[in-house]
């Protein structure tokens, strides 16, 4: 009998230990807002027949018994039961943990309160990263000898100067296509949010303070780039460099890549013809160039407003109005889509819409000049723009297609109208939103994105686009739907990871990014979000993909949608510039 019952106590703490090993908790790791819905996924290969708790970390002590709610959503990979544990109504400041009664496992501590800090400023730390010219993470000067025209009203190969402006991702590519978003999307998250950005940094991006705010800086830093890619009234360039670049990781003023002049030596600078290019057989699908004209003329129309009147700079500020004007009016004569360029790999940015642009374009133009035109004029645009211009409302789609994520316009548009108008523009968002929804509620984490390449951009635009609908319409029914997508960015994933480099800094995050800089130097920036995860099918088509070391997150794959924090997968773990600027916007958003 004694015998038994040691086997049966043996037994029993197996099962107690398999319960624990199979027991996954995902929270978000940064943590929550007092306001927020807050919930957790918890996973299991067996059911759970358990409950859980909430756990103040600091005394120890129990602050609510949590019922692990089941989630019949299709399951990922080899776990087949998915659970929600809901735990809003707490809204105590502190440091928590959620734990299983019986076979403890635990989540990480997370806490509840300010949790967003100022983590926008780390953002703007990766950025300062990619600067290209003079690096101030590096105190180097690179590619100076960008570049040599293709395409233009110049000879091919005469010289024009494009130094400056932002390596594009762990590549030294450069890129109007992205820049020109990005610099557009800081300014209008520094229009919205003004008080919430620090000075720590001077106009190089040197420590020390220049009474400006480091993110106007930073746009400045792109701002004198796009004036520089349009140094005539009816002239644009788009691309700096091609895919000849891809010859391994490379510190910025040691380029081995060579376009025909030499390594580390002159690069090619594509003109914006609007029709298709490429130096090679693989050629783009180009119509026109009112993508990157609106987008940039949006640019310089904010940019004209604020270093008016909070700069004080009428100098700055009317060389941007005048840039704007310009942009605009070349955007108009050739309305269509400038795509970018590859060379040997058939990979490059497949933008094909721009009424979206334009949009944005004109309505920054009436902000700034008050001329009844540029409003009539955005709304034909947004009206062109509702159609299919947002990945919101399809399954799937090409590469940057739809780019970029998320229609500014309609937002800056929307004060400008009346009310009719005003429900248009937010229909088009709040269609995006609900379309996005249903395909949340079929998966258990509830996450509404498609994993194509750069998902994690796409993340960040629907909850830009959730975030201005809201502002925009009073609507608050997406708010624990808005908190989800959020949470998947920091850990309510099944990876257990952020999806932003260094943050949180004592928790899980990709380390082991695609960039030369983290793997030649050791150098870890915080604040670059990666691209994020991958249809495994398109994962399985990309050339050179590899792992350099065991998966670490094996185990969580499944036959759908994959992760890794590895150097070899520039699919899911390279950060990417624009992906980080336009998450500065939503980080901003919930600082304090």
């Amino acid at each position: 009998m004694l015998s038994l019952l040691l086997n049966l106590l043996m037994l029993n703490s197996l099962i107690s230990h398999e319960k624990e090993v199979d027991i996954h908790i995902r929270i978000n790791q940064l943590g929550y807002l007092i306001e927020d819905t807050k919930s957790a996924v918890v996973f299991s290969k067996s059911p759970i027949r358990e409950k859980f708790e909430l756990v103040d970390n600091d005394e120890g002590n129990v602050i609510l018994q949590l019922k692990a709610e089941r989630n019949n959503a299709e399951s990922w990979g080899e776990f087949e039961y998915y659970y929600t544990l809901d735990f809003s109504e707490i809204e105590v400041k502190g440091e928590y943990r959620i734990q299983a009664k019986k076979s403890r496992a635990s989540s990480t501590v997370f806490s509840i309160g300010d949790a967003y800090g100022n983590h926008q400023e780390s953002l703007l730390e990766f950025m300062r990263q990619q600067r290209c010219g003079y690096n101030p993470t590096l105190d180097m000067v690179c590619h100076q000898r960008d570049g040599r025209s293709f395409y233009g009203p110049l000879p091919d190969s005469s010289y024009v100067d494009v130094s400056g402006g932002w390596h594009d991702a762990g590549d030294q590519l450069k890129y109007l296509i992205t820049s020109s978003y990005a610099t557009a999307h800081m300014l209008i998250a520094y229009e919205m949010y003004p008080e919430r950005f620090d000075d720590q940094f001077n106009a190089l991006g040197q420590a020390g303070n220049n009474g400006i705010p480091d993110i106007l800086d930073e746009a400045k830093w792109g701002l004198d780039w796009i004036l520089k890619m349009h140094p005539a009234a009816d002239q644009l360039y788009h691309q700096v460099a091609d895919d000849r670049d891809h010859k391994g990781f490379k510190i910025p003023d040691e380029d081995n890549s060579d376009y025909g002049w030499g390594a580390n030596s002159y690069r090619p600078v594509y003109f914006a013809t609007g029709k298709p290019q490429g130096l090679q057989k693989y050629k783009s699908e180009a119509t026109g160039v009112a993508n990157l004209a609106g987008r940039c003329a949006a640019a310089m129309a904010l940019a004209a407003r604020i270093w008016k009147e909070d700069l004080d700079d009428p100098v700055f500020a009317e060389k941007c109005k005048q840039a704007a004007l310009s942009l605009y009016a070349l955007g108009r004569e050739k309305e269509g889509y400038q795509q970018g360029n590859s060379y040997s790999a058939p990979y490059r940015y497949n933008e094909s819409t721009w009424a979206d642009d334009m949009e944005w374009g004109a309505a920054e133009l009436y902000k700034t000049t008050k001329k009844d035109e540029y409003l009539e004029q955005a709304k034909a645009y947004a009206l062109k723009s509702n159609t299919a211009d947002s990945w919101t409302v399809v399954d799937s789609t090409d590469h940057y297609r739809l780019y970029p994520f998320i229609n500014m316009g309609h937002f800056v548009l929307h004060d400008l109208v009346e009310e009719p108008f005003k429900k248009e523009l937010e229909n088009y968002y709040l269609k995006g939103i609900k379309y996005t929804l249903q395909r949340a509620n079929k998966n258990p984490f509830e996450v509404g994105v498609p994993f194509i390449w750069c998902s994690n951009n796409l993340m960040t635009g629907l909850i830009t686009q959730i975030i201005l609908y809201e502002k925009m319409s009073g609507d608050q029914q997406f708010s624990a739907y808005l908190a989800k997508q959020r949470d998947w960015l920091f850990g309510r994933n099944p990876w257990g990871t952020s999806m932003f480099s260094g943050i949180p800094s004592d928790g899980e995050f990709p380390e082991k990014v695609h960039t030369s800089l983290y793997i030649l130097l050791g150098l870890e920036v915080p604040g670059g979000l990666v691209d994020g995860p991958i249809y495994r099918s398109i994962y399985d088509s990309l050339i050179g993909l590899h792992l350099e070391e065991s998966d670490k997150f094996a185990a969580f794959q499944n036959e759908h949608v994959v992760y890794h924090d590895d150097i070899g997968d520039y699919s899911s773990n390279e950060p990417t510039m624009d992906g980080t600027a336009g998450a500065i916007l939503m980080m901003t958003h919930w600082s304090r």
